[in-house]
């Protein structure tokens, strides 16, 4: 069996090319929002109250203007105002003002819309710089009292603590430190952590400078397979992944590796698709607050490719795949140019911009509705994989990848794979 073979064969399998599943929402009910919160019993000083009304009446104003949906889904945007506004307004602390604003945007049920707090921001904008660090990735969960650690750094603090992947970060009343703070060089934080065995671990870190990890790594250390990690559609992606194709032999195999991918850049995403489809090849459409539809083609811009590589191509997805790391393989697997491995996909696929807020926070909002070049709409939804093979905690700290072997296997495209197509849904 060839892996064209293989890839008519998962076609074939399915009603449609691109089979999708409902993934839960990480919004809370909205039906949460009717009842009015508690507002903060110790008033804040002019200067905060003052700002917390600024950021409050941003962002309200901002959605109200600028979502996509101009009915907000007919959530009753003045109602959440009277709700949410005297707790803003009151707020003591940016883990106080920020939870307002969060518990605010839930009511839309959209994961692209949210606010990152100063801190926050603060760290995105010096990922990839040399900063003082602690070494855990960090995902929140949905209850919003607790982060679960998807990551931990080798060599950094964390990682000699002995903290690992699974564990969850309790950030509630009485915790120490929250994402909401800031870390410095030297300056001791105190984690509240439950291990995978539902353990306490509290931990005192002292950050440390360390270097930036890169957002694209390439591996040619398996003969015959270039493995190309993604950690975000950042800029520059297109360009790098032209490098690496870039006089690649015709017979080695290419896996992309997205789990754990944010999105990012929705340029960057037809670039990558650049590298595999023919330019000007319909591959999704995204519709606005206006209501009009614009049709999304190849454009090029693979780095220095004149035409896409025809390799065998394999993109490893997971729960944590999100945005433009599911739009991406969702056009690959439609187009049967790929085989996708993993676990369903995130399904929070609306096109989002961010805009910074007075205080140095962000909002990102979701500007435009966004489904395949089939008609597929990812919201709420998310991609499945053709082949299951989900990685857990268990496997990570076992250093095991059953999706790469996964996806190995399948561009082998062997008659006796280890797993098996999952069903269309």
């Amino acid at each position: 069996m060839t892996f064209r073979d293989l890839l008519r064969m998962l076609a074939a399998s399915s009603a449609i090319g691109l089979a999708l599943i409902a993934a839960p929402s990480l919004a809370a009910n909205p039906a949460t929002g009717a009842v009015a919160p508690a507002v903060a019993s110790a008033a804040p000083d002019r200067e905060r109250a003052r700002m917390n009304r600024r950021v409050f009446d941003r962002v309200w104003s901002e959605v109200r203007a600028q979502y996509y949906d101009p009915g907000l889904h007919g959530v009753d945007w003045n109602a959440a105002r009277r709700t949410w506004r005297p707790v803003a307004l009151t707020a003591p602390d940016d883990r106080t003002l920020y939870r307002a604003l969060r518990d605010m945007l839930d009511l839309l049920d959209d994961d692209h819309a949210g606010v990152s707090p100063p801190a926050v921001a603060r760290r995105q904008d010096t990922l990839r710089q040399r900063r003082a660090a602690i070494g855990v990735s960090l995902r929140p969960e949905p209850s919003g009292d607790a982060w679960l650690i998807e990551r931990v750094r080798p060599d950094s603090p964390a990682a000699e603590a002995g903290v690992a992947v699974g564990w969850r970060l309790i950030t509630g009343a009485g915790a120490l430190w929250t994402p909401e703070q800031d870390i410095a060089e030297g300056r001791a934080v105190t984690l509240s952590l439950i291990d995978d065995e539902g353990a306490a671990r509290p931990l005192t870190l002292t950050p440390r400078m360390m270097e930036p990890t890169p957002p694209f790594v390439a591996d040619r250390s398996r003969p015959g397979v270039l493995v190309l990690t993604v950690d975000g559609f950042e800029q520059g992606l297109g360009r790098w992944m032209g490098e690496q194709l870039v006089g690649l032999s015709p017979e080695t195999d290419v896996v992309i590796d997205l789990r754990g991918n944010p999105g990012g850049r929705l340029a960057e995403a037809d670039a990558v698709l650049s590298c595999f489809l023919p330019r000007d090849q319909p591959w999704a459409a995204r519709t606005g607050r206006s209501g009009l539809r614009v049709e999304l083609r190849t454009a090029g811009g693979c780095g220095d490719l004149d035409a896409p590589v025809g390799n065998d191509v394999a993109v490893l997805v997971d729960a944590n795949s999100r945005s433009a790391a599911e739009l991406t393989p969702a056009a690959l697997q439609e187009a049967r140019r790929a085989v996708v491995i993993g676990a369903p996909t995130a399904g929070a696929v609306l096109i989002s911009q961010e805009t910074s807020l007075p205080d140095g926070g962000r909002l990102s909002l979701s500007r435009a509705d966004f489904v395949t070049a089939g008609g597929v709409r990812l919201e709420k939804r998310g991609v499945t994989p053709d082949v299951t093979a989900p990685l857990t905690p268990e496997d990570q700290r076992a250093g095991r990848d059953p999706g790469l072997e996964a996806a190995l296997a399948a561009l082998r495209a062997e008659p006796a794979m280890a797993v098996q197509p999952a069903p269309a849904l």
